[in-house]
């Protein structure tokens, strides 16, 4: 607890916030539709945001201060998406089957050690690329969102460069409290008011196994979570200089999938995109604090789960033109640091170039995202073009 202490900033604080309310407005309606394709009710839907907010809490708390880094653990946004158009034709304890069986597959994979053995063999530059292709979108999204709302997004993007300037390890700060002023100044003042204050309620059903539901839904919920989630996820913390195991991370989002599973919690993976938030410099200048982040990330998921629906309705409040820019505008740093490392030696760089174009397109190949397929394709250039320069030596 004093090193903690010690540790502690503001800074990281801030980031860890700017990680859940970026986690949880970005992605929280795709849940309720996967929710509400599994034949939820309203506090069954009110049992999933809980299960997946204790759920999260607990693994960023805990593995961040095991290992003084900043793990950062999300839901699976695209196993959530692909659950919301697979899930019609199975009753509903038949789809807390398919999240037992997904968290076991998680689970084999991370005690097997299987995935730590594969990305240690991906090359850093190719690694960066990968993460840059992911975020890249991000960072355009603070110029559509521009096209949608001029004022909101100018004054948080003019704030931001001010900030950089004379308070840079505060800027995600200034921008956050500058859209909130922007938004509040813009709605009706009895808004804050009309949000529930209540606690939600968890629910817990009894899993069935359907084979063809393991199959046809379980297995590709597993795919998805590990190639455009967990990869992603690993991107992020070697490019910034964590060699913290994969797979004892791998294997505890398993067993919180396995636990929460009848509650809800449909499938646990490392963050991408909101552990870019906690790792970079904007954090903290010093790598072995921004682990403060991870903590504070813990705290704020515990507390979103806890708070249920008011939460869901204090989300509501911002505009998607402000989540977006406040995401891209937190990931700029982010970024450019990795196209940079991506790009900066000159063997490297070509399948470097081939990974990011290849992650950026989006492209998808038998269900399987784009992050998977950048790393692929650059590494078989990486692979020629060593084969070429071992032929001409």
């Amino acid at each position: 607890m004093r090193n903690i202490a010690k540790d502690m900033s503001l800074s990281a604080v801030v980031a860890g916030f700017v990680a859940v309310l970026i986690g949880f407005a970005s992605s929280v309606a795709i849940v309720f539709q996967a929710a509400q394709s599994a034949g939820a009710d309203s506090m069954i839907i009110v049992s999933w945001i809980m299960a997946l907010g204790f759920g999260m809490g607990s693994t960023c708390f805990f593995l961040s201060l095991w290992y003084r880094a900043p793990v950062i653990t999300a839901w699976s946004t695209p196993g959530a998406a692909l659950l919301a158009t697979s899930l019609g034709s199975i009753s509903y304890s038949e789809t807390i089957g398919v999240f037992v069986f997904t968290g076991v597959l998680t689970l084999l994979t991370g005690v097997s050690g299987l995935f730590d053995r594969i990305m240690r063999l991906v090359p850093l530059p190719l690694a960066c690329a990968m993460l840059a292709g992911v975020l890249f979108k991000f960072g355009l999204s603070i110029f559509d969102s521009m096209m949608s709302d001029v004022f909101l997004v100018g004054t948080m993007l003019l704030v931001y460069l001010i900030s950089k300037c004379f308070l840079p390890r505060y800027a995600v700060l200034f921008v956050l409290v500058a859209g909130v002023v922007v938004v509040l100044t813009r709605s009706d003042e009895s808004l804050i008011t009309q949000i529930p204050l209540q606690l939600g309620a968890l629910v817990w059903v009894w899993p069935e196994w359907k084979v063809s539901a393991l199959i046809g839904i379980g297995v590709p919920l597993y795919i998805v979570t590990m190639t455009s989630q967990n990869i992603p996820g690993v991107a992020v913390m070697r490019s910034s200089g964590y060699q913290t195991p994969v797979s004892p991370l791998i294997s505890w989002t398993g067993f919180a999938s396995i636990v929460l599973a009848p509650l809800g919690g449909f499938a646990f993976n490392l963050a991408a995109i909101t552990a870019a938030i906690c790792s970079g410099d904007e954090c903290h200048k010093d790598p072995s604090r921004r682990y403060i982040a991870g903590l504070s990330a813990g705290v704020f998921y515990a507390a979103a789960g806890l708070a249920g629906t008011s939460v869901v309705a204090l989300f509501s409040i911002f505009p998607s033109t402000m989540i977006a820019s406040l995401a891209g505008i937190a990931l700029l740093g982010t970024i450019g640091v990795n196209l940079k490392s991506a790009m900066a030696d000159d063997l490297n760089r070509e399948a470097a170039l081939v990974t990011f174009l290849v992650t950026v397109s989006g492209v998808s190949f038998f269900g399987i995202a784009s992050a998977f397929w950048g790393i692929l394709f650059g590494a078989v250039c990486l692979l020629l073009s060593t084969m070429k320069l071992k032929v001409l030596c």
